[in-house]
């Protein structure tokens, strides 16, 4: 079997796992959601639909990337990572001559799943607030598969912590470090309205520049800049993140 193969019956079980407690998947769409309607309630105000950097749109649109992105960090594979070690099913699997690739792979698969629905589900649901995806039904595919590549790659950096400390505890408060990063992000204005100290702490953030590709189709037509610099980032730090997780389950004792 291959390890295309492999991954792919990995992640069935692991999708298999996410649907026995759907009641995991429920904080991952309100909380993203609300943190929506709050922030548009605090801001539309100050920034109308006339605002220069809204596009003739709303500033729901201009939200609705904080969103997607919270919600693509709301990764449980890293958990039920720490679940089968404890139970001993990793060790079993490990001893097997499964890929070691695929094994990280099969939960990636089916985190990559789940944050694609989520993502179609939170777009469908802020339509009502006027919000429109400037680029289209391509650009609406490509929101959805750069918000699930985000979520693989950061799920991908928690099950590090999973498998480095092997305690529930410990990979769930791994997954706090998301809320620095989104906050350090031209979150309610344009990398360019910022203060000064803050612009430079966005332009360092690597999150910065996926919220501004994921805000470029939803608010331009193709603006390929932000687009090309969003895909890096993300190509980036998901073959950092599979080489690491590779190796340490290689050399995990």
């Amino acid at each position: 079997m291959s390890a295309l193969s492999e991954s792919l019956v990995l992640g069935r079980r692991a999708i298999n796992e996410t649907l026995r407690t759907p009641e995991a998947i429920i904080p991952t769409v309100f909380i993203p959601l609300f943190f929506l309607v709050v922030n548009i309630g605090q801001a539309a105000k100050t920034f109308p639909k006339g605002t220069p950097f809204l596009e003739g749109q709303n500033y729901g649109a201009f939200q609705l990337p904080s969103s997607l992105l919270l919600a693509a960090s709301f990764g449980s594979a890293a958990l039920f990572l720490v679940e089968d070690i404890e139970g001993g099913y990793f060790d079993k699997l490990r001893a097997t001559p499964v890929s070691r690739t695929a094994i990280v792979l099969g939960r990636l698969v089916a985190e990559a799943v789940k944050t694609a629905a989520i993502t179609i589900l939170l777009v469908l649901l802020a339509l009502p607030f006027g919000i429109r995806i400037a680029s289209g039904p391509v650009g609406f595919l490509l929101l959805v598969v750069l918000t699930a590549a985000w979520g693989v790659v950061f799920t991908g950096f928690m099950q590090l912590i999973a498998l480095k400390t092997r305690s529930a505890a410990a990979t769930n408060s791994g997954g706090l470090v998301f809320f620095p990063l989104l906050f350090l992000t031209p979150n309610f204005v344009p990398r360019e309205n910022l203060a000064r100290a803050m612009e430079i702490a966005a332009t360092y953030n690597p999150v910065t520049y996926i919220m501004e590709a994921l805000r470029s189709l939803i608010l331009d037509d193709f603006a390929t800049a932000p687009l090309l610099r969003g895909v890096a980032v993300i190509a980036v730090a998901g073959v950092v993140m599979l080489w690491l997780n590779v190796k340490l389950i290689r050399d995990y004792d």
